[in-house]
């Protein structure tokens, strides 16, 4: 698909140079996912990654947000339980969960947001950080009051609006450069 994207950017108006990649949850993993390959693969050359309460580590024991937010919240850790069952992911595999890739030296710029009751809190700041430590430009927002959804919620919670509006600015720029 981003091959696609790129060799037909100019059909639809885009610029082939100026791409970006983003999701939420699981789709931050998917971003993750196809930065890293197309770094991996020299193309096509992403300008910037927009992470929303990325999965990418899909480690219950590794990261304490899981138990500290097992239950009542939108997100829960039995629901995560039930995705990993489903899904089965390998996660020594950093297509499946990136944060256990070799090397993120050369990633695209990132902004990474996380959200204060969730349980991918800690996987998202642990990203962000690996991020940093590789050289690559991160910002990473946590929304210490919120939920994991809540940037799909932006129509009744300011702080959805506020991160959306934060999504939106950090991509234009990165993009106008």
């Amino acid at each position: 698909p981003l091959e696609w994207v790129a060799a037909n950017a100019a059909s639809f108006g885009a610029d082939a140079s100026r791409l970006a990649v983003g999701g939420d949850s699981a789709g931050g993993c998917l971003a993750t996912a196809i930065a890293i390959m197309a770094r991996d693969n020299n193309g096509p050359k992403i300008a910037y990654q927009a992470l929303i309460y990325p999965a990418v580590g899909l480690d219950p024991d590794r990261f304490g947000s899981y138990k500290e937010n097992a239950e009542g919240y939108f997100l829960t850790q039995r629901s995560m339980d039930y995705f990993l069952e489903h899904y089965r992911p390998d996660i020594t595999d950093a297509r499946a969960a990136p944060i256990n890739a070799d090397n993120l030296a050369g990633l695209p710029p990132a902004l990474v947001i996380v959200a204060g009751y969730d349980p991918l809190r800690d996987e998202g700041k642990a990203y962000a950080n690996r991020l940093m430590q590789a050289g690559v430009s991160c910002v990473l927002t946590e929304y210490s009051g919120m939920i994991h959804g809540f940037f799909s919620m932006s129509g009744a919670l300011d702080a959805g609006k506020q991160a959306v509006n934060q999504v939106a600015g950090a991509v234009q720029d990165a993009l106008m450069q």
